[in-house]
């Protein structure tokens, strides 16, 4: 049975900044990310921009990799 990663909290979540592209805007060219508490390969990701406050996308690890790897594979980068 698949585990609903909505369904869960975040409450003490604790999240790590990723930031890049606008350096003018410290807090608005970041994504957060982090484990979702109680959960092993489970993680939430978040926009810090004000368009997307309270918006969040939730993959467990599988996902995210796949993810991370397709994209530094379009962009043609190189871990």
């Amino acid at each position: 049975m698949t585990t609903n990663l909505y369904a869960l909290p975040i409450e003490g979540a604790r999240f790590e900044r990723q930031c890049g592209g606008n350096l003018g805007s410290e807090n608005e060219s970041c994504v957060d990310l982090a484990r979702i508490p109680g959960v092993v390969d489970g993680f939430v990701l978040r926009d810090t921009k004000p368009e997307g406050g309270g918006r969040e996308l939730r993959f467990d690890a599988a996902e995210l990799d796949a993810f991370a790897l397709g994209w530094a594979s379009t962009r043609g980068l190189t871990v």
